[in-house]
């Protein structure tokens, strides 16, 4: 055999290592023990939410915070302004759950590009409690969340919490469920693998933005929000720049739920895009690396190389075999979530996606978030025209 073939054939292997390494992380991950409701570690907490529109679900996904079993907290939002149609969701919330603390904020205060840490900016400052939980405004949660997420930190050494996500349902039909299930095969395989071999090999440096639970004292010893007003990813520095203050991240084996909201599978593709444009600024090296990442690639390189029945047999087979066991090592066992094993004929078509969307990130300058349109120089967010100050 030619050189350039075997070199193929032997890169090629280089997902499986992977594959191996992600279930055998996944294996450690999700048997450590659960956390507990029970911990006896109780203060009070703000809850921080940054709103802007209205979510599918919103009032279901608000009501199950005001739901909690927990002795004391405050739910405190903040959005843009009055005319927001989300404030007579909030409203209704506030008339439902009379025993619960919600307060309301109008305008961040500040001219920062990215408006969500602007308002975390003025929600952090403005919050009644030390203990802070911040999550986005699709996450759904069980009446025990609470206890569950913030007792970590009564260890000094842990400095925040975060965890993973699941879809809250399977009601979708017709291409809108089959949106669904490519999303949720995608953050599944993909999104969550990563993350959780991640946890193995690096230990967690970052923080997802369906749960943080820290403390303003934390916040403070970085800067605190307004020091990410005008960059991208605040989530993923919140939790980075609380382990270089020397704290430990705790990424639970536990998980929130979140309702989708894609209407379409552009809308899904240019979402990941721009995720992975940001990863490509933020971590240069990792997101080069994500090409050994890509098994289906690499076994239909193998195939195309050395076009036998058993290469076939063996890259493919392989590939099938290691893929379909991390999804549902990841999703049915550690998120149960029912019935995975229906959407496995999904995975090669959303690996194929991602490989795609990886190589347009290469020829990418901008991103597109919401309504804005900017460009990430030196980490941080710039418009791409320039944005007149709304006074919030």
């Amino acid at each position: 055999m030619k050189a350039a073939p075997f070199l193929i054939l032997f890169a090629a292997t280089f997902p499986f290592i992977y594959y191996l390494i992600t279930i055998l992380a996944t294996v450690r991950f999700f048997r450590r023990p659960r956390p507990s409701a029970n911990s006896g570690f109780l203060p009070p907490v703000s809850n921080l939410k940054p709103i802007r529109g209205i979510d599918p679900d919103a009032y279901e996904n608000f009501a199950s915070l005001c739901r909690q079993n927990y002795p004391e907290f405050e739910l405190l939002f903040c959005v843009s302004d009055r005319e927001d149609p989300i404030v007579g969701v909030i409203g209704k919330l506030q008339c439902d759950f009379p025993d619960c603390e919600i307060r309301i904020l109008y305008g961040s205060g500040r001219n920062g590009v990215n408006d969500k840490v602007a308002k975390l900016a003025r929600l952090a400052s403005e919050a009644k409690y030390e203990h802070l939980v911040i999550n986005d405004s699709d996450v759904r949660v069980e009446p025990d969340y609470f206890r569950k997420i913030v007792a970590p930190l009564a260890d000094p050494e842990i400095g925040a919490v975060t965890c993973l996500y699941a879809p809250a349902d399977e009601k979708g039909s017709g291409d809108h469920g089959f949106i669904d299930r490519l999303q949720n095969v995608g953050m599944t395989s993909d999104f969550f693998a990563g993350i959780i071999t991640a946890w193995q090999l690096d230990g967690v440096k970052f923080a997802l933005g369906t749960t943080i639970a820290t403390t303003k004292t934390r916040l403070r010893e970085f800067g605190g929000y307004e020091s990410l007003e005008n960059r991208p990813a605040d989530d993923l520095l919140v939790g980075r720049l609380i382990a270089e203050q020397g704290h430990q991240v705790e990424l639970l084996p536990y998980y929130v739920m979140t309702v989708s909201d894609y209407a379409s599978v552009r809308q899904l593709f240019f979402k990941r895009l721009r995720w992975i444009v940001v990863m490509r600024h933020m971590r240069p090296g990792g997101h080069f690396g994500l090409i050994f990442t890509h098994g289906l690639i690499w076994a239909l390189l193998a195939v195309a190389v050395h076009p036998t029945l058993l290469t076939a047999a063996v890259y493919l087979g392989l590939y099938a075999a290691l893929r379909s066991t991390m999804t549902l090592l990841i999703g049915s066992w550690g998120l149960d979530q029912k019935r995975l094993w229906l959407r496995l004929p999904l995975i090669p078509l959303w690996d194929a996606a991602a490989f795609v969307i990886w190589l347009v990130s290469f020829t990418q300058t901008s991103i597109r978030w919401r309504d804005g349109h900017y460009y990430i120089r030196n980490g941080q967010l710039v418009p791409v025209k320039p944005v007149i100050a709304s006074g919030d």
